[in-house]
C-alpha cells in the first residue's frame, strides 16, 4: 500500500489547521485504478463513483475523480476516476476553498485554490463557478457558517450571490426531503466545540433566509420574518429574528440533553402560526397555537422528520402559552392539560416540552436571564399529582370508570395543594 500516493483531503485537513478535533479521516488516492485498489485488499462501496474502505481501518478512500453535470440535481453529474486524474483537478470540483485542501504523507499541503488563505480570512469561498451545479451545496454551506461561526467565519459575497442563483431556480426542488432533513439535523444536533461556548444552528437558517432558500424549503418559516409581535412581550419585535433567539436559547439549554434535536426543532416550530395571522390583527396574534399545528405536521410529513421530533413540536406549538401562564391557570386546567400532553407516561417528554417552553421565554430581547419559576411549579404539580396511583383505589374496591374518576379528584386535590404552597411562598417575598 506504501505504492499508492495517498492524500488526508477535506475536513480533516481544514480541522487540523483550525486545532479543532478531526472526527473523520478522508483519503485520496492519485494514479491508481479500480483494480489495483481491489487488489490491495480495499473493499469497494461506492456506487457513482470509486470510493473504497480500507482492509484494516475501515477508513475511506476515493479515487481523484473529475466530474461532469448531466442532469438536475446533486446526483446529475457523471464521474472519471482513472489514473490520469490529477489532485488539482479533484480538488476544483469540491465545494468551498478550505474544503480543497490536501496533506501528503510528509505532512505537506496542497493548496491550489488558496484554503489556506481562506482559513486565515475566515471566510468560506467557492472554489469554481461549477459550484451551482450542486444545490446540496446551499445547504451544506450554511451549515458550515453556523458550525464555524464562532470562529469569526463568514460567507464570501460572490458565494452568497451564487447561493441565492440556485435559490432561484429550480434546483432545490431536486433534493430529496431525506437529504434535506438529514443536512437540517446535523445543524440542529451540533455539538458545542472546545473552542466555543455553544453550537449556532441558528446561523443555518438565517443563511438559508438570507440566500432565498428556506422561502423553498420551508416556506411558512421563511415567512415569520417581517411578522411582528407585541412589543411588551417581545422587544425584538420580528417573528423570524424572536424564533432564531428561541434557537439559541433551546441550545444553551440542550448541550447535554439526548433529545436536543427534537427540543430544538420544537423551537422552530412553536409559533409558525403566526404567519398565517392576518396583518390587520398586528402585532396581535390571537389563536396562532392551533393554527400552527397544520403546518407543523405539513413539514414533519414533508421532510419525513422523526416522529418524536414531530410529536414535541405539536406540543410546545399547541400549549406553550399554557405554560407561560401556569400561575394564572386553574388546577383542573392544568390537570387537563396534563392528561393531554401525556405527562403520566411520558415524563421525560414533558420535561423536553418545559425546555423547549422556557427557551420560548427567553428568546426575547433582554429577557435572557429572566427568572422562569413556571418550570418548577410546573414539575412539582405534576410530580405530586403523578403520586397517585390506580392501585389505592383498586384496593378501596372501586372498579372501572370509579377508577378514573377518583384518581383526577385526587390529583386535583395534590395539584390544588402545590398551588396553594406557591401562593404562600410568593405572598413571603
Amino acid at each position: 500500500m506504501n505504492a499508492l500516493d495517498i492524500y488526508l483531503v477535506g475536513g480533516a485537513v481544514r480541522d487540523q489547521l483550525l486545532n479543532r478535533e478531526v472526527k473523520d479521516h478522508d483519503y485520496l488516492v492519485v494514479g491508481a485504478s479500480v483494480e489495483q485498489m481491489l487488489s490491495l485488499g480495499f473493499n469497494q462501496v461506492g456506487k457513482d463513483f470509486p470510493v473504497f474502505l480500507h482492509p484494516e481501518t475501515k477508513e475511506e478512500y476515493a479515487l481523484a475523480r473529475t466530474e461532469r453535470k448531466k442532469g438536475k440535481g446533486y446526483t446529475g453529474f457523471s464521474c472519471y476516476a482513472e489514473p490520469d486524474v490529477t489532485i488539482e483537478q479533484d480538488l476544483l470540483r469540491r465545494d468551498l476553498t478550505v474544503n480543497a485542501m490536501a496533506q501528503n504523507r510528509r505532512g505537506e499541503i496542497i493548496d491550489p485554490y488558496n484554503g489556506q488563505q481562506d482559513l486565515e480570512k475566515r471566510i468560506l469561498r467557492h472554489v469554481s463557478n461549477a459550484f451551482i451545479e450542486d444545490p446540496l451545496r446551499v445547504l451544506r454551506v450554511a451549515r458550515f457558517a453556523a458550525r464555524y461561526h464562532n470562529y469569526g467565519f463568514t460567507i464570501a459575497p460572490e458565494t452568497l450571490a451564487l447561493m441565492t442563483r440556485i435559490s432561484d431556480s429550480d434546483e432545490l426542488s431536486s433534493l430529496s426531503a431525506e437529504r434535506i432533513w438529514q443536512e437540517m439535523q446535523r445543524a440542529l444536533s451540533e455539538e458545542t466545540s472546545e473552542s466555543a461556548e455553544h453550537a449556532n444552528p441558528e446561523v443555518f437558517f438565517q443563511v438559508l433566509h438570507q440566500c432565498q432558500a428556506l422561502k423553498k424549503l420551508w416556506p411558512e418559516l421563511d415567512a415569520l420574518w417581517g411578522i411582528p409581535n407585541p412589543a411588551q412581550w417581545h422587544p425584538e419585535i420580528c417573528s423570524g429574528v424572536h424564533t432564531m433567539m428561541v434557537l439559541q436559547q433551546a441550545v444553551l439549554l440542550t448541550q447535554h440533553n439526548v433529545n436536543k434535536t427534537a427540543i430544538r426543532f420544537a423551537a422552530l416550530c412553536h409559533d409558525l402560526g403566526k404567519g398565517l395571522t392576518e396583518s390587520e390583527q398586528w402585532p396581535s396574534h390571537r389563536g396562532h397555537e392551533k393554527a400552527g399545528l397544520p403546518l407543523v405536521e405539513k413539514i414533519a410529513k414533508q421532510l419525513r422528520v422523526p416522529t418524536y421530533c414531530k410529536t414535541l413540536a405539536l406540543k410546545v406549538c399547541e400549549h406553550h402559552l399554557h405554560c407561560h401562564k401556569a400561575f394564572q391557570l386553574k388546577p383542573s386546567t392544568l390537570l387537563k392539560i396534563f392528561n393531554l400532553l401525556d405527562a403520566w407516561r411520558k415524563p421525560q417528554e414533558f420535561d423536553d416540552f418545559i425546555i423547549a417552553c422556557k427557551s420560548d421565554f427567553l428568546g426575547r430581547l433582554g429577557f435572557e436571564n429572566r427568572p422562569y419559576p413556571q418550570e418548577q411549579y410546573l414539575k412539582d404539580a405534576l410530580g405530586a399529582a403523578a403520586q397517585i396511583k390506580a392501585k389505592t383505589f383498586v384496593e378501596q374496591g372501586l372498579t372501572g370508570a370509579a377508577i378514573k374518576e377518583a384518581m383526577n379528584k385526587a390529583r386535583l386535590t395534590a395539584i390544588e395543594k402545590v398551588k396553594a404552597s406557591y401562593q404562600i411562598d410568593t405572598a413571603i417575598k
